[in-house]
């Protein structure tokens, strides 16, 4: 199809570098102040034929209408309506190693009693569905280059406009800017990419639910965007058109009934030597309660994940979200303990979700894999009695290291870019503070940054480590030493040694996260501190949008110069049977907590164990779950979590008077 371009649309797109014919724009175009983003999806609309209503509906389910500055994202995916290049976003160089020691390679079992287990390879090619190359499609469509429909929003809502006019034309679907948009379902469920009907249908139910209930928010672009509520009442009967397969949903798997949830069981397998693999078998939460939801990103395609979860001798993880259309996969049973946090204690009392996707090129997550994986892990959190809050729904970048020497190696995925407080709101548990009049006497502060307009200044999302990110919106606060735009960063000495901290995408040294919860140290007008890593770090209050709150601190203990602090809540000695190993309560070298200093309390928690070494429970206390009179207190002690001894603190208000 040739390109159909009204002349008001011929200076902006020139003016974007979209190749056009030479010598083709008039001067009177020109002369016209630039229109809005809204006019611009009105005029894509217009162009191919497609309702606006639609064409709205299906860019915020991919997008929120975002831009994301012409990056791709986690499914190689560009622009406002998520046109698909994997070929040309597996060839990008990939990011600088992190700034750290030099490193233990994380071990994602977490538990120094066993061997190794392996960690994520290197990605295999993309393979060659058409969901995942839906841009050179759209430059067939609308002769536009590849790179203006990366890079130009205005090219790349034309682009996604003429695949969905282009598929109701091939399902013999009413056309034209004009018509029902409810006859535009079976396309709009084509435009998922989904490879099953379910998938494609959930797509297209949430994108009809945004039509009934309308949305409106300012872009990252700062375009302010609005689709009015309305009646719908979508004809459904067109999508066995697609030919998509069918699913079986079987019996028991653990997903709400309302999301598209295969089941693809991870193996559980001898293999020789007495190892096994993926997983272990476990009695949850009977046996032990479960506390933490395990965010992560995938490091490679969906293709290439669930061919690494079936292999016996690699890890796993209890699910996985396709980016493209949120897609879920269950691997392993909430019973069973999968090994993907890098630490056993959390191991052993967590749920792990990969979400598809690469931290390492900075990539940015699709609202339908938000909104699949917030379902999930509502329904997770509910039936097992998990808080929706960030002291139990957690990143791979927040789990501790196990002892001094794995700090090093632990994982940063879901990486900076992950939209925390987007995602609390679609858990219906939004980040809250206190009142305005009552906000003085708060001595906890939640971060809160504005998404849109917190765009930090990264580097190394691609190339060397000196390459600067584009700006792109983040859920990352920077923390430096003083109240001071140019005082140095804080500095980790578990994750980055001796090296100071960097803005490198993926150094988080100098890093809290949106949700997170600090306990205050000192208050200025326009900055405030907070205790971290035994240190004051300090953060300017207009980049960070603080919540003050109140709650708990934990301090040391009136006479104790400084206490411990631990990676894992493992029991004490005496608490293990006879002919099972003790496992060392080991705790950090690099930090302590001095007196003086506070930290926000999180859950008191049991010093617990679980014993499961052996494939067939050979050796002793295997399958059984070790308790000591020990209790521990869980912290926000830096960018990850921590673990203090409840005997060494004092637990307090946070509240200053």
């Amino acid at each position: 199809m040739s390109p159909r371009i009204p002349l008001r649309r011929l200076a902006v797109l020139t003016a974007t570098g979209v190749g056009l014919a030479a010598g083709l724009v008039p001067v009177a175009a020109q002369a016209e102040p630039p229109p809005s983003r809204q006019a611009d999806y009105q005029a894509a609309a217009e162009e191919y034929g497609v309702p606006v209503a639609v064409l709205l509906g299906v860019s915020y389910l991919e997008s929120r209408w975002d831009a994301n500055a012409g990056t791709p994202s986690t499914s190689g995916g560009y622009g406002p309506m998520h046109l698909t290049d994997a070929t040309y976003v597996a060839a990008l160089p990939t990011a600088v190693p992190e700034n750290a020691e030099p490193a233990v390679p994380e071990d994602a079992r977490g538990d120094d009693s066993r061997p190794k287990a392996a960690g994520h390879p290197t990605d295999a090619p993309p393979p060659a569905e058409a969901a995942l190359h839906t841009l050179p499609a759209a430059a067939a469509l609308t002769g536009l280059s590849a790179e203006a429909l990366r890079t130009d929003p205005v090219a790349n809502i034309r682009g996604g406009a003429a695949l969905l006019a282009s598929y109701q034309q091939q399902l013999n679907g009413p056309r034209g800017a004009g018509s029902d948009p409810n006859a535009w379902y079976a396309a709009v469920a084509r435009y998922s990419g989904a490879d099953n009907e379910q998938a494609a249908a959930a797509f297209a139910d949430e994108v009809y639910a945004t039509l009934r209930d309308g949305a409106g928010r300012t872009t990252d672009e700062g375009h302010a965007l609005t689709l009015p509520g309305r009646g719908v009442n979508p004809v459904k009967e067109w999508l066995s058109r697609l030919g998509l397969r069918r699913l079986e949903r079987p019996d028991g798997i653990e997903c709400p009934i309302d999301i598209s949830c295969e089941s693809l069981p991870a193996p559980y397998q001898a293999f020789g030597d007495g190892d096994y693999g993926n997983h272990d078998l476990g009695n949850r939460p009977q046996s032990q309660r479960i506390e933490y939801i395990v965010i992560h990103d995938t490091e490679g395609s969906w293709a290439t994940t669930l061919r690494l979860i079936s292999d016996p001798t690699y890890v796993s993880w209890h699910y996985t979200l396709r980016s493209v259309d949120g897609h879920i996969a269950q691997h392993v049973k909430s019973k069973n303990v999968a090994w993907h946090a890098g630490n056993w204690f959390v191991n052993a009392k967590a749920i792990g979700l990969e979400h598809e996707g690469f931290a390492a090129h900075g990539g940015w997550y699709t609202e339908a894999l938000y909104r699949t994986s917030a379902k999930l892990v509502r329904y997770l959190a509910l039936r097992l009695g998990i808080p929706l809050d960030r002291n139990h729904i957690i990143g791979h970048d927040n789990v501790p290291g196990t002892i001094a020497s794995t700090i090093s190696g632990m994982h940063w995925d879901p990486g900076p870019y992950w939209d925390w407080a987007h995602y609390f709101e679609l858990l219906k548990a939004p980040f809250r503070g206190l009142p305005e009049p009552l906000a003085g006497h708060a001595g906890l502060v939640t971060l809160n940054p504005d998404y849109a307009t917190n765009k930090p200044a990264f580097t190394g999302c691609t190339g060397a480590g000196s390459n600067p990110c584009p700006a792109r919106s983040s859920s990352s606060v920077i923390l430096r030493t003083a109240p001071d735009l140019t005082a140095p960063l804080v500095r980790d000495p578990g994750r980055c040694g001796t090296k100071a901290s960097t803005m490198l995408v993926s150094d988080h040294c100098a890093r809290g996260s949106a949700g997170q919860t600090y306990a205050v140290a000192e208050r200025t007008a326009e900055w405030t501190a907070i205790w971290y890593l035994g240190q004051k770090a300090w953060f300017r209050n207009a980049d960070a949008g603080p919540l003050w709150n109140v709650g708990f601190v934990v301090e040391p203990k009136p006479g104790l110069a400084s206490i411990p602090v631990f990676g894992r809540a493992y029991p004490e000695a005496a608490a293990y049977p006879a002919g099972v190993p003790v496992q060392a309560v080991s705790a950090y070298t690099q930090y302590t907590i001095a007196a003086g200093q506070r930290y926000a309390a999180g859950p008191v928690l049991a010093s617990e164990y679980y014993r499961a070494s052996t494939f067939d429970w050979s050796s002793p206390g295997d399958g059984t779950v070790i308790r000591g009179d020990t209790q521990y207190v869980q912290i926000q002690f830096g960018h990850r979590i921590a673990y203090v001894k409840r005997d060494d603190v004092v637990i307090r208000p946070a509240v200053t008077y």
